[in-house]
């Protein structure tokens, strides 16, 4: 369906799948959402190449955060287990658009705790995306309360790491 709408000239399509917060359920339910979203996901972007549309659309996989590394959870029931969030180390995928194709960039330490190289906030992640949008983030601006805001915040820098 995102496929089509994208050859029909949508301009933004959000594909979501509800129920990612694993915090009692990771050992059961983790495996069948990424059933359910690995080939789908790969599938679009194969289809968007193929129809030669992926160099003009960009498409983003992400959550709302990333998983700390240890359980949570009574140690003796497995299939309670669950992670909570974890802001500081997570991932996300880009495809298309400008984007660098078959990168990992940034790395965590070996606890996945904490990033170890090349950590890219979402400010920056943000201001790069507008930039492939053809948007100057530091342009885009609104007034709140007597202040003037962006996308951005006061942070964001484009990261050119990630862009072909």
């Amino acid at each position: 369906m995102a496929r089509s709408l994208v050859e029909r000239g949508t301009r933004f399509v959000q594909v979501m799948h509800a129920g990612w917060d694993q915090h009692r359920s990771i050992t059961t339910e983790l495996y069948n959402q990424c059933r359910d979203t690995d080939q789908p996901s790969a599938a679009l972007v194969r289809d968007l190449k193929q129809r030669g549309l992926l160099d003009d659309t960009i498409v983003i996989w992400g959550g709302e955060f990333g998983r700390t590394p240890f359980i949570q959870g009574d140690i003796a029931n497995r299939p309670q287990w669950g992670r909570d969030h974890h802001p500081y180390a997570f991932t996300i995928w880009a495809a298309g658009g400008g984007f660098k194709p078959g990168i990992s960039y940034g790395a965590s330490d070996e606890l996945a705790m904490n990033v170890a190289t090349d950590g890219v906030h979402v400010h920056d992640f943000q201001a790069t995306l507008l930039q492939q949008l053809g948007i100057d983030h530091t342009k885009l601006t609104f007034k709140f309360q007597g202040r003037h805001f962006r996308l951005t915040d006061v942070f964001g820098k484009v990261v050119p790491g990630i862009l072909a």
